[in-house]
């Protein structure tokens, strides 16, 4: 998105995320991560993208630790841990989602 395209964005505006199983959190305000998440994990399930990478950046360690506790509530994340070094290393965290019912994978 160029300056100008987000200068026309407005609050409450839908923007639209390609699910391609990498969601990178740096352009969302930290209220918006948990839902987000979450929105972004379902949408992933729904179309069988079962291995996602979160980038929170490395920072303080607020917002992985954000996500880390949204990932632990959601049954349906198989595990998660830390990115490897080629993936983000602690900059990113790597989840592996169950499938849903009858879904292959």
């Amino acid at each position: 998105m160029t300056d100008e395209e987000e200068d026309d964005v407005e609050i409450g505006d839908v923007v639209e995320l390609p699910i391609d199983g990498v969601l990178d959190l740096h352009t969302f305000a930290p209220r918006e991560v948990k839902d987000l998440v979450v929105d972004y994990l379902v949408a992933c399930r729904e179309r069988g993208i079962l291995e996602v990478r979160v980038i929170h950046g490395k920072g303080t360690g607020a917002l992985r630790r954000t996500v880390h506790a949204v990932l632990d509530r959601l049954p349906w994340v198989e595990s998660y841990g830390l990115a490897g070094h080629g993936s983000g290393g602690w900059g990113a965290t790597s989840v592996v989602l169950r499938p849903l019912d009858g879904a292959p994978g």
